[in-house]
């Protein structure tokens, strides 16, 4: 598996799935989120009122998938982050679970490639520097399968996250078991 890091417009990425740092209605809103509904268009939004009258909101952690319609990917997955507490409200395990939930119906869809925005990083205010250790860290260090993938891909849109995970090495460390 492949992890890159670049600076750039997820909407843009030509990959098998996008992630959607959504909200827990995944109607579209601010930042990535309002993003990635206008550029995929007005059946994205159908989709996501159709997952929410059918299963409801999704909670911090959760996430769902959709078609991409006007977007290069064929998917968007969309996981609801943590709102920044000051760590008091266990917001390093919920974005874990987010990436890791993303990374389950990528595995479930036979998703080859992924691209991942900053998570919480924007409206919801988790600390940069905190989210890019604990991705860092998820992605490096533990033992998550991601048998099909080839590519993972951290799409930054400021300079300084595109710094803090390019100053990282991303090799992933493979655990005997």
């Amino acid at each position: 598996m492949k992890i890159e890091i670049i600076k750039g417009d997820i909407t843009k990425q030509d990959v098998d799935a996008i992630v959607n740092a959504a909200n827990s209605g995944l109607m579209g809103g601010g930042g990535v989120d309002g993003a990635i509904h206008r550029a995929a268009g007005p059946e994205l939004v159908k989709e996501c009122a159709m997952i929410v009258r059918n299963q409801g909101q999704c909670n911090p952690g959760e996430a769902v998938i959709t078609k991409g319609y006007k977007l290069k990917a064929k998917y968007v997955i969309h996981t609801v982050g943590p709102i920044w507490h000051n760590g008091t409200r266990d917001e390093q395990r919920i974005l874990e679970k987010c990436y890791l939930n993303s990374l389950s119906l990528a595995e479930k869809y036979n998703i080859k490639s992924i691209a991942f925005p900053n998570i919480s990083t924007g409206i919801y205010g988790y600390p940069k520097n905190k989210a890019v250790k604990a991705v860092h860290h998820l992605f490096t260090k533990s033992d998550i399968p991601l048998p099909s993938m080839e590519i993972v891909r951290f799409v930054c849109f400021d300079e300084e996250n595109y710094l803090m995970y390019s100053r990282l090495e991303w090799k992933r460390v493979r655990k005997d078991l």
